[in-house]
């Protein structure tokens, strides 16, 4: 459970009634029309998701909300989450998304699962959507730039999909490769890494229960400006291993070198669990930011061990040296 005791929970920390009381007004409303929506495929319930410029996402998405990933932790207004971001194949100004990703064509959209798997497959967007329940599970996301958010994101365990494709006793690994449309991705003419961006998790990440393949936020199909149409949350990882829009996961018995350690290794490494007591080259991660708390002036806060999942996932790094393994 991520529920902290009422002695862990700081007074500012609290979310307001009137927050919270509107919050779950608009959770139901959310449900009551994407009852209308089940029967709908995938192509219907994006163009509802497309706004005027095709990047704001609109459509309602229904998910379970699962009370074992609840935090206490004010979600960050959706108007932060989805107009501060990263994914530089739209540029690398924290706005860049949002102004250009309506280009980011979605559908069709497959992914195809391969490697190490007794039953590889290409999976079309629709048969994932199907694949299992889909949860609502609210998230910190900690970004290696030392700022962070609160999300409630849609979907289900990445173990869903691995499981059905049976991996071989030879997969110790999962790299994943995310979109590449070069017509369509302003950024991608920059040399900032090599694309395609590639990641990585060991199996044992991957199959965690935290681990969770996304498709909706705040009730409504996944934007494209955070990774439309499906993309990971690895919430006790850096942002960057999240990756977005994926199109190809491959089950390997390497690890794999992903694109921030082919591209700046004294930088990044494998792992990039969060640990405040590693710095980054450039700034210091003892502390973050919080997003839409009062902008820039806001009061930092004392960055978490694994982003506060410790309890969940420390058991994985056992003996490990967490500075080397960065």
């Amino acid at each position: 459970m991520l529920i902290r005791k009422p002695s862990d929970v700081l007074p500012s920390e609290i979310t307001p009634e009137s927050v919270w009381r509107r919050r779950r007004s608009l959770l139901a409303g959310a449900g009551a029309a994407a009852a209308g929506l089940a029967a709908q495929g995938w192509p219907a319930r994006a163009a509802r998701a497309a706004g005027a410029d095709g990047a704001e996402g609109a459509g309602a998405f229904s998910a379970r909300r699962n009370p074992d990933y609840v935090l206490m932790d004010e979600p960050t207004p959706e108007d932060d989450i989805t107009h501060y971001n990263n994914f530089y194949e739209f540029g690398t100004d924290k706005g860049d998304p949002a102004r250009h990703a309506g280009s980011l064509q979605t559908r069709p959209w497959t992914v195809s699962v391969e490697g190490e798997a007794a039953r590889p497959r290409t999976f079309d967007i629709d048969d994932l959507l199907r694949l299992a329940p889909m949860e609502e599970r609210i998230y910190r996301l900690r970004c290696v730039e030392a700022w962070s958010m609160v999300i409630p994101w849609a979907g289900y365990p990445l173990a869903a999909l691995l499981k059905a494709v049976e991996p071989t006793a030879n997969a110790k690994y999962v790299q994943f490769e995310t979109a590449l449309q070069r017509g369509n991705m302003p950024g991608v003419r920059y040399p900032v890494i090599d694309w395609p961006y590639v990641e990585g998790l060991r199996m044992d990440e991957a199959m965690h229960p935290l681990t969770l393949l996304v498709f909706g936020l705040y009730g409504k199909v996944l934007p494209n400006q955070n990774g439309a149409p499906l993309r990971l949350a690895v919430p006790w990882k850096y942002g960057f291993k999240s990756a977005k829009s994926i199109v190809r996961i491959r089950l390997v018995a390497q690890q794999p070198v992903s694109s921030w350690m082919a591209s700046a290794p004294d930088e990044y490494g494998f792992y990039a669990n969060v640990n405040p007591e590693v710095s980054h080259p450039r700034w210091s991660q003892a502390t973050e930011r919080r997003i839409g708390e009062d902008g820039f002036f806001s009061p930092k806060r004392k960055t978490l061990m694994f982003n506060g999942y410790a309890d969940q996932v420390a058991s994985l790094y056992q003996g490990m040296d967490l500075a080397r393994n960065y």
